[in-house]
């Protein structure tokens, strides 16, 4: 933890706020009868007025909301919340807004005060109903590639080839997060997507894969021949691919430069033997320029687009995907969110 002596914070806090900030080592919080949703911090010589929201449970979408809403407010914001998710409090401290949650973790820097306490909470996460994961996390693909559109139950399990039951409850917990609205009743009732970077955010966390990896090695010049002539043979024996990783990302933007492994969904019912063949690979526990990832249901190479010869992940995928690259993964995502995605 890293703080600065002598802090206080005094406000109108409900009951359950109140808790979280008392648990906070090293700082003084007093209750008043101030009108609710404002704060202020006192330190050394320097008093902050803040602006107070409260959670009960805080994801990376509701986080992505904050930081909207938050622009238009003329304090610095301190979220104030029962639980959060590390990429929740990730974004809210890339983005300047304070975080005291009841898990123990607090971020807060403000001038003359920095509070930085990680919390070692390992009470078990509340599932929330409908996680965006598999077949739920395609629906979100659709929504964010037509954010615009307005959606009916049957016309977004259709493009998302999914059962309208699983749709209704996926828009139902978008609602309840405030990521999409509805519009109208009954049989003519359609929902819109209200924020899809938040919607992104949100998917993204929420996301699990666990594939199969089938790691090998192709003679090649330069990474962009090896995936090119793996890419050829994979299309020429019928095998549905989709290229991922740093090499897709190469292919939409020039910001990637450095292409060490080249990443390729391939679909689940191809055996090793046939992927090997196909690409003139050959299989290997070390060294590998060349992965092949396979999952169930072939869920990844859903929404996959052509980029003049080369078949990618679409845009959301890969986002994803490079997310969890423990290279420059993270760098890379960034870049292609802001100047691929957009939001």
């Amino acid at each position: 933890m890293k703080n600065r002596i002598g802090v206080k914070i005094a406000g109108a806090f409900d009951v359950d706020a109140l808790r979280v900030l008392r648990a906070l080592p090293g700082v003084d919080v007093v209750s008043t009868d101030d009108a609710p949703g404002v704060a202020v911090l006192t330190t050394a010589g320097t008093t902050q007025r803040l602006t107070i929201a409260t959670s009960a449970r805080l994801n990376a979408g509701a986080a992505r909301q904050l930081i909207t809403d938050g622009a238009e407010r003329g304090a610095p914001l301190l979220v104030v919340a029962g639980r959060t998710t590390a990429d929740a409090r990730a974004l809210l401290r890339e983005h300047g807004v304070g975080i005291v949650d009841g898990q123990g973790n607090a971020h807060i820097e403000l001038p003359g005060v920095v509070i930085h306490v990680t919390g070692e909470d390992t009470r078990p996460a509340p599932r929330p109903p409908t996680r965006l994961t598999g077949k739920a996390g395609v629906v979100a693909q659709a929504l964010l590639l037509d954010p615009e559109r307005a959606w009916g139950v049957s016309a977004l399990a259709e493009v998302a080839r999914v059962s309208t039951g699983l749709v209704h409850r996926v828009l139902t917990r978008l609602e309840m997060e405030t990521l999409v609205q509805s519009r109208g009743k009954g049989p003519a009732r359609v929902r819109v997507v209200r924020e899809p970077a938040g919607l992104l955010d949100l998917w993204a966390e929420e996301q699990q894969d666990a594939p199969t990896r089938l790691p090998a090695y192709r003679l090649g010049q330069t990474s962009e021949q090896v995936a090119r002539e793996a890419l050829d043979g994979l299309a020429a024996a019928g095998i549905e691919h989709a290229l991922t990783g740093a090499a897709a990302a190469a292919t939409l933007a020039p910001f990637v430069t450095a292409i060490p492994v080249i990443e390729v969904w391939v679909e689940a019912t191809a055996a090793d033997a046939m992927l090997l063949d196909a690409t003139d690979a050959e299989e290997v526990t070390s060294g590998h320029n060349l992965v092949f990832l396979q999952a169930k249901e072939d869920l990844p190479l859903r929404f996959a687009t052509t980029t003049g010869p080369t078949r990618t992940v679409n845009p959301f995928r890969l986002y994803v995907d490079l997310r969890r690259d423990p290279r420059r993964g993270a760098e890379q995502a960034k870049r292609l969110r802001d100047e691929v995605i957009g939001f």
